[in-house]
């Protein structure tokens, strides 16, 4: 289990927090067209979710408030590898709640990793997620690192989201035919 802090925004400028990020000198993992099968879990006991991802594969599951600005996640993650079988036994014994897919560029700062995603259904986000996995940091530190990166790429409390992306899509409205 690790913490982390993080924050969700929409964006209209990600070509420009892109160049923000390159100037920086953040290291680019690459991107990453990932899909994130959610689980029905009982109220109050989080979210589970396996994402599956050409870099990125993991069975999450989190407990995050839903809120706007930085806020604390606790976060226990098993990697994974692609194949069917997990999902398959998930979705036997859960249920898929919502499946949300998106094309996420992924960046590093020291401990600070930033996505650029286009979502399927919803638009452009930029997310900072200051991360803590072996307690070294602290939780205070975390804070202050989401809140300098907001000041830097211009991230304003207006462009906040409160919500994960599955809840967005859940709770959006219709398609009319």
């Amino acid at each position: 289990m690790f913490y982390n802090v993080e924050i969700k925004a929409r964006t209209t400028n990600a070509a420009g927090i892109r160049t923000w990020l390159i100037e920086a000198g953040a290291r680019y993992i690459g991107l990453d067209h990932q899909v994130d099968t959610f689980f029905h879990l009982p109220e109050g006991k989080g979210r589970l979710k396996l994402r599956e991802g050409n870099i990125e594969n993991a069975l999450i599951h989190y407990h995050r408030p839903d809120q706007e600005g930085p806020k604390t996640s606790e976060v226990t993650l098993y990697k994974t590898d692609k194949g069917k079988q997990l999902k398959e036994v998930l979705q036997r014994s859960l249920g898929i709640k919502v499946v949300v897919d998106k094309q996420r560029h992924i960046y590093f700062i020291g401990n600070v990793k930033f996505h650029l995603d286009e979502v399927k259904g919803l638009g452009d986000f930029v997310e900072i997620e200051a991360i803590d996995e072996d307690g070294s940091i602290g939780l205070e530190k975390l804070k202050e690192q989401c809140t300098h990166f907001m000041e830097e790429l211009r991230i304003g409390e207006e462009d906040l989201i409160d919500v994960a992306y599955a809840d967005m899509l859940l709770n959006r409205p219709p398609v009319l035919p």
